[in-house]
């Protein structure tokens, strides 16, 4: 399995995802607020070096996907074909992740069939066990 590079400023969101819950990183500023993803160290709207991390719903919309043929990584190789998809959440809009689209949160990356995935298909945030990685299921599987 692999594991995310974790830098200080992306450091809270692996934190919160361990925990099961999705947080995006949110200028601090009065008057501002703007969410930012990925995390950076200031406001690119108001230029605030203060920061909140916000808990999101984890609901969203497949926005886009890909089946990669062959396997790009070789440590997925073993559950090819499976999905990447690029959701984009239902509370921020503007805010996109990419995962994978699965049946339940521990189950493997190629266990939702090809056939099922549509782009604005409903999807709710899931984590599996231990790793703190933020994947998907369909909302109305």
């Amino acid at each position: 399995m692999l594991t995310p590079v974790v830098d200080d400023d992306g450091a809270p969101f692996w934190e919160y995802a361990a925990q099961g819950e999705l947080r995006i990183q949110a200028c601090a500023e009065p008057g501002c607020g703007e969410l930012r993803f990925p995390p950076r160290p200031c406001c690119p709207h108001c230029h605030s070096f203060d920061s909140e991390w916000r808990r999101m719903s984890g609901k969203g919309r497949v926005w886009s996907y890909v089946v990669p043929h062959p396997p790009l990584l070789p440590d997925y190789a073993a559950q090819a074909p499976y999905n990447v998809i690029v959701v984009e959440l239902a509370d921020a809009p503007r805010i996109r992740l990419v995962g994978n689209l699965v049946s339940g949160p521990d189950a493997a990356l190629n266990s939702v069939a090809q056939e099922r995935i549509r782009i604005g298909a409903k999807v709710q945030v899931v984590f599996t066990d231990g790793a703190g990685l933020p994947r998907w299921v369909l909302e109305r599987p």
